[in-house]
């Protein structure tokens, strides 16, 4: 066979394939028996073998794994990828909608979707071949699982159109798939997963694709990150549209008119759930309208227009076994409840959260104890109450210490809290969950520093503080159990690879009290660099948007202390990046434009510029663009349909421009 025909050839099996697969994966409506498509499968392989210059990243063969990689690489999502503020009950869904409403008025629809107990990934596609396959990380940077991605056979390797854009969506186990992984896993002696959920993620982040490819994942599409050409204005829109481009999305979906419609729909789904062939742990509800959702905007978190409604809690019923203590980054002394492991939530549990000492007390819990476990999703479980009428005689009360279980140090209960606490700042035990908490992903995320290896090397003297992590040599790092060539050097690059990080992630890895990420990325962009914020005062402090009392003095504290002072010379020495990475923010001093230290609200649409657009522009000029109408709003611009805030903001006689008004300040 000539190269002509075997291109000719190939591309016959491709196309049958894709067909068949679509079919298969995504319609679930097979036309062909298995062992046909199984057999095309064969001769296309064979055939991409005898002429390897004809393979191609979209072939439907690179489904079955390629070669073992050596490294995730990081990868930067051109818009985040934002976690979903939650609901539990009816209430929280109509506070939800009159928020909504509220905001951009009471012509509002939402849009219901199952929400999948899976991985969130990103998918990029550039003229129609996808190119880039992610997970959500921190939301702003994940982890190139392209590879493995591949292997679901359900994510297209090229769309109907030519089309770029980008696109969001569940990776998930089936029911079936963690079923047959398990029971593999039992005849070989090995751990089970605890549920489908965390076997999808540990398919997924695996550095050899065969093995993503033999476990049978499956994904659902429910979001365009940039809608480009397609032309929709709504959410369900988008969702027709990645159905046309031959993409798996989940039709048990509604579109909504009212809120209580959503509520129909969440409480029919409480019953229905078990029924399915995968596992679900909520209901997403979302604003149907795209410009709707703009001028809703999000919060550092979560977006305004969306809320996660999470099924009522599992409670089950187990024997207390004892009660294990740790001790936080903070000093505070944490109870455990070590329990008979059982089954709640899809999830085998073996502990339970017990707060503190005076819940211990309310709640009367005695080691032996038969008592109610609840849990509800990523929610850690926890003790409801004790069945009292159960006792057998043979229960044991439980105290807590006077002394740290970890360094002996006398506790201490700090004035208006309820946790005992450690104040020893030596005590090995804080120490180490500051490692922890500095090479965490929202922090450092320092890959293949996970607690385990920190732990380990801090028992071997080998790290004392954050710096110390910065000095480990290869030499040291081969000397620790079950760390060979390959997996210290991903070490040592995952190491280098954090100290460019921005200015944020240093801050709240150095876990100075009361500084979150969100308050960490707001000093970042404030100060700019390490060294202006050690020298801020408090005044200086106070004078930030969401920064208080509390926070400041705190951060003044800390860097008060020649240990921090010390820590950071240390770290600077190293290499660590001290500076801010974003667009450096411009002060009302530094700029002579209207914009410069005025509240700006953007409300309605924008003909010529995009929302984002806008903001980033009246921002660049040293104004403040914030989400809603007060007293202390300087300015509203108003587009097309522009509705509460512009009223608001008239009632106000705050001054309100046009676009057309906004443009040529902008330009000037």
């Amino acid at each position: 066979m000539d190269l002509q025909i075997a291109e000719q050839k190939i591309n016959e099996i491709r196309s049958l394939l894709n067909q068949y697969g679509y079919e298969y994966y995504v319609l679930d409506n097979p036309s062909v028996p298995d062992a046909e498509y199984d057999q095309l499968m064969h001769e296309l392989l064979e055939l991409e073998e005898r002429f390897p210059q004809l393979k191609t990243s979209d072939s439907p063969s690179v489904r079955v794994g390629g070669a073992v990689l050596d490294l995730f690489e990081k990868v930067e999502h051109r818009t985040p990828m934002l976690s979903l503020g939650n609901a539990f009950n009816e209430q929280d869904l109509r506070d939800f909608d009159r928020r909504v409403r509220q905001a951009v008025g009471d012509n509002v629809s939402y849009v219901c979707e199952l929400k999948i107990d899976g991985l969130a990934v990103s998918l990029r596609y550039e003229d129609g071949l996808f190119v880039q396959g992610a997970t959500r990380g921190d939301g702003t940077i994940g982890e190139d699982i392209t590879a493995n991605l591949k292997t679901i056979k359900s994510i297209p390797l090229r769309l109907r159109e030519n089309v770029s854009l980008e696109v969001r969506g569940e990776a998930y186990m089936p029911k079936g798939s963690f079923e047959a992984l398990n029971k593999a896993r039992e005849e070989r002696g090995e751990d089970l997963f605890a549920n489908p959920r965390n076997a999808a993620a540990g398919s997924l982040r695996q550095l050899d694709p065969k093995i993503a490819a033999s476990r049978r994942l499956d994904v659902f599409l429910y979001g365009i990150g940039n809608t480009g050409a397609s032309g929709v204005i709504s959410h369900s829109e988008a969702l027709n549209y990645l159905d046309h481009l031959s993409f798996k999305t989940n039709k048990e979906r509604r579109k909504c008119a009212t809120i209580d419609d959503v509520i129909s729909f969440v409480n029919g789904w409480v019953e229905k759930r078990p029924h399915l062939p995968y596992e679900i742990d909520g209901i997403v509800i979302k604003v149907d309208s795209l410009e709707q959702q703009a001028e809703l905007g999000t919060t550092a978190k979560s977006p305004r227009w969306a809320i996660a409604y999470k099924f009522p809690a599992e409670e089950v019923v187990t024997t207390l076994i004892d009660i294990e203590l740790s001790v936080g980054r903070t000093g505070v002394v944490t109870p455990t409840a070590l329990l008979v492991p059982v089954k709640v939530a899809g999830t085998t549990v073996q502990r339970a959260s017990l707060h503190n000492e005076d819940l211990i007390r309310e709640k009367d819990i005695k080691i032996g104890d038969k008592v109610v476990v609840k849990k509800a999703g990523d929610i850690i479980p926890e003790v409801v109450n004790v069945l009292g009428d159960q006792r057998t005689g043979d229960e044991v009360d439980f105290h807590m210490p006077t002394h740290c279980p970890e360094c002996e140090s006398e506790l201490v209960r700090l004035e208006g809290e309820v946790a005992l606490r450690c104040i020893n700042p030596k005590c090995p035990a804080q120490i180490r969950e500051g490692l922890i908490h500095f090479v965490s992903r929202d922090a450092m995320n320092i890959d293949g520093l996970g607690e385990k290896v920190i732990s380990q090397l801090f028992a071997e003297k080998l790290i004392s503080d954050v710096a110390d992590i910065y000095m480990l040599t290869r030499e040291q790092l081969l000397a620790l159990e079950r760390m060979g060539e390959k997996s210290v050097s991903n070490l040592i690059k995952a190491i280098e690879i954090s100290k460019s990080n921005s200015l944020e992630k240093l801050l709240f890895g150095l876990g100075i009290r009361h500084v979150g990420a969100k308050a960490a990325k707001t000093l970042a962009q404030q100060f700019f660099t390490m060294e202006k914020l050690a020298e801020a005062s408090k005044e200086d402090l106070i004078a930030v948007n969401e920064i208080g009392d509390k926070m400041a003095d705190s951060i003044v504290a800390f860097f008060e202390q020649e240990e921090a002072k010390e820590l950071i010379k240390e770290l600077v020495t190293a290499g660590v990046n001290m500076e801010y990475k974003g667009a450096k923010p411009v002060s009302a001093e530094e700029s002579d434009s209207i914009f410069a230290g005025k509240t700006v609200v953007l409300t309605g649409k924008l003909e010529q510029l995009s929302r984002n657009e806008a903001k980033e522009k009246i921002e660049a000029l040293g104004g403040n663009v914030a989400g809603s109408v007060s007293k202390k709003t300087h300015l509203v611009i108003a587009g097309e349909d522009a509705g509460s805030k512009l009223t608001k903001a008239q009632e106000l006689g705050i001054e309100v421009w046009d676009e057309e008004k906004l443009l040529v300040e902008l330009n000037k």
